[in-house]
């Protein structure tokens, strides 16, 4: 595992340098094709960065970070836009906005902000919580019904993301003093797919995939189809692009040859969610269910699709039992810390 923290941490200085590079060539490559080639090199050191990482944490969180966040964000500014892209971008901003998975609201902080800050820490602690209870829980999976662990696996999966992303944020709202927008947004609260995929789940990815995917797909089929009709292939190729940075993230994860569940998943929900959006085209208010009713359909939707296509390719990395040698050794490395902490404050305080 120390060898591992080694390379991790050499792979982040690469980043950092990498992302210094791109701020300074910004400032004098104009937009365009002349700074995509500049930043060609970037984004192809993006893409091979994860590959000197196997853990599940590490590895995973910096394919997601560099190779598909970072990625998009330097595309996005090859074209003069998205968040790096401005003169009011500082170069600290740059490489914070660059590498991690935040997005800024505002320069200072309101009340009403500060107001869900105090609500935030409990909620989070809640997480922690229940991640600590999943731990210690599959010592017995023995004694569960074998239905039972999937749906543990697939909370396990989403607390931890979540906390993970969010301490990230929290680490660069405390660095910048800057507002940030929050990663997820209780997703299990969803009252529709539009609702889950487009306002609470990973937002951060949502903001991504809008301006890169989204609009220049709906801006080209507006002409081919029409305005009425281009949000058909516009969100189906979205979540087709989603599917292929899932696709290469579970390449990085487990190194096997793609079996393509992740692209069923993701292109099932684009073709579920272009129905829903059809249906209220349609129908308008006359057909509205009650909340507890609407949300308890789109977690069946969500839950059903996941555990069936997505959470086997998971499991398909052993993702399960590496994390749990994952949790060993940082348990080991804690335990060990304390003695010898300990062992330190007894000499201290010998005579």
């Amino acid at each position: 595992m120390q060898g591992e923290i080694n390379t991790c941490i050499l792979v982040w200085i690469s980043v950092y340098i990498s992302l210094s590079y791109c701020f300074f060539a910004a400032k004098i490559i104009p937009a365009g094709l002349s700074r995509l080639f500049t930043f060609l090199p970037v984004i192809i050191l993006f893409l091979a960065l994860p590959l000197s990482l196997h853990s599940i944490h590490l590895g995973g969180m910096t394919a997601f970070l560099v190779a598909w966040l970072s990625n998009f964000k330097l595309l996005m500014l090859c074209f003069d836009i998205g968040p790096l892209s401005g003169h009011s971008v500082s170069f600290i901003h740059f490489l914070a906005i660059g590498s991690l998975p935040i997005r800024i609201l505002q320069q200072t902080p309101s009340s009403k902000a500060s107001g869900h800050g105090l609500k935030a820490p409990l909620s989070y602690a809640a997480k922690v919580l229940l991640v600590v209870l999943f731990v210690r829980a599959y010592d017995y999976v023995d004694h569960m019904h074998p239905r039972v662990i999937p749906f543990m696996y697939v909370f396990h999966v989403y607390f931890v993301l979540e906390l993970i992303l969010a301490g990230l944020a929290a680490g660069a709202r405390a660095l910048l003093g800057l507002e940030l927008e929050p990663p997820f947004d209780e997703p299990y609260l969803s009252t529709s797919l539009q609702d889950f995929w487009g306002r609470r789940w990973n937002i951060m990815v949502t903001r991504i995939l809008r301006p890169t995917a989204y609009e220049p797909t709906l801006k080209i089929f507006s002409v081919i189809l029409g305005r009425r009709w281009a949000y058909v292939p516009a969100i189906l190729i979205t979540f087709l692009v989603s599917a292929i940075m899932h696709e290469l993230i579970f390449y990085y994860l487990g190194r096997t040859r793609p079996g393509w569940e992740i692209t069923l998943f993701f292109l099932f929900h684009g073709f579920f969610l272009v129905t829903e959006i059809a249906v209220k085209k349609a129908l308008g208010n006359r057909l509205r269910f009650p909340k507890f009713v609407s949300r308890a359909l789109t977690a069946v939707v969500v839950l059903a699709t996941g555990l069936c296509m997505f959470l086997p390719q998971l499991l398909k990395c052993n993702a399960d039992t590496r994390a749990f040698q994952e949790y060993a050794a940082v348990g080991d490395f804690l335990r060990d810390l304390g003695h010898a902490i300990m062992a330190k404050s007894d000499i201290g305080t010998k005579p």
